[in-house]
């Protein structure tokens, strides 16, 4: 099992849909993976709602009498079939997961490559979005009085993804990080509750990072806003 497998195979390990070499290989790299512990224990919840769900498989024919080579060789053709469905269902099922988890978390957005992550803040480990920010050019925004953050963006053939940092902000409160196009048309690339606590202030110095995904092609943006349910904006980002 290759290290990028291993990183992949969360959301079915948190099914129990592996098998048995692979689920033994994944649990001696979580001893080594900070990362896909804390994914693991972001996902325990959404696996119950999930548990249960299983692929539909039709039973065999009833064996007909005096069977020969020839139905033989079908039925095992039949059984490697059904083990390429299962491995596809772990596969979509595990997309699934991450997916609901999307559903029932505050704060949830795309990965770079697609995959929906859970924003959160700051526990010892970069979450995905954390370091995807680290890993590019951050563009600074310019904030209300206290606040800062900016974003790291990137064009995708869906559209647009970015990456937020946002801190000096006092809850509670409900934000949306949204694009602007050129046109003026405003699309919401997520949302998020910021707790009485806040981020990036006295007391709780984590900044908050999110995912966002907008539809509009990169080059067709002007700028993006962090905007509160009351209509303020908190920040202001220009390319």
């Amino acid at each position: 099992m290759t290290s990028r497998v291993e990183h992949t195979d969360v959301g079915a390990y948190a099914l129990g849909l592996l098998e048995a070499d692979d689920r033994v290989a994944f649990e001696a790299h979580l001893l080594i993976c900070p990362s896909c512990r804390a994914e693991l224990d972001d996902l325990a919840g959404v696996a119950s709602v999930l548990h249960g769900i299983a692929p539909v498989e039709e039973p065999d024919p009833p064996t007909p009498e005096g069977q020969d080579d020839v139905i033989d060789l079908l039925r095992r053709r039949k059984a490697a079939d059904r083990r390429t469905r299962r491995g596809t269902f772990v596969i979509g099922m595990a997309a699934a997961v991450t997916l609901v988890a999307g559903g029932l978390t505050i704060g949830t957005q795309l990965d770079a490559d697609g995959t929906p992550q859970v924003a959160q803040e700051h526990s010892g480990h970069m979450g995905p979005a954390e370091q995807f920010y680290a890993d590019g050019k951050p563009i600074d925004g310019k904030g209300a009085a206290g606040v800062t953050g900016g974003l790291v963006v990137e064009s995708k053939g869906w559209g647009t993804h970015a990456a937020l940092k946002l801190a000096g902000v006092q809850g509670p409160l409900e934000c949306e990080l949204v694009s602007v196009a050129k046109s003026g048309e405003r699309r919401v690339m997520t949302g998020w509750s910021v707790p009485p606590a806040g981020y990036g202030v006295p007391g709780s110095p984590d900044p908050l990072y999110m995912h966002g995904g907008s539809a509009t092609p990169l080059p067709d943006i002007d700028h993006f806003e962090v905007v509160t349910s009351a209509g303020d904006t908190l920040l202001t980002v220009e390319l």
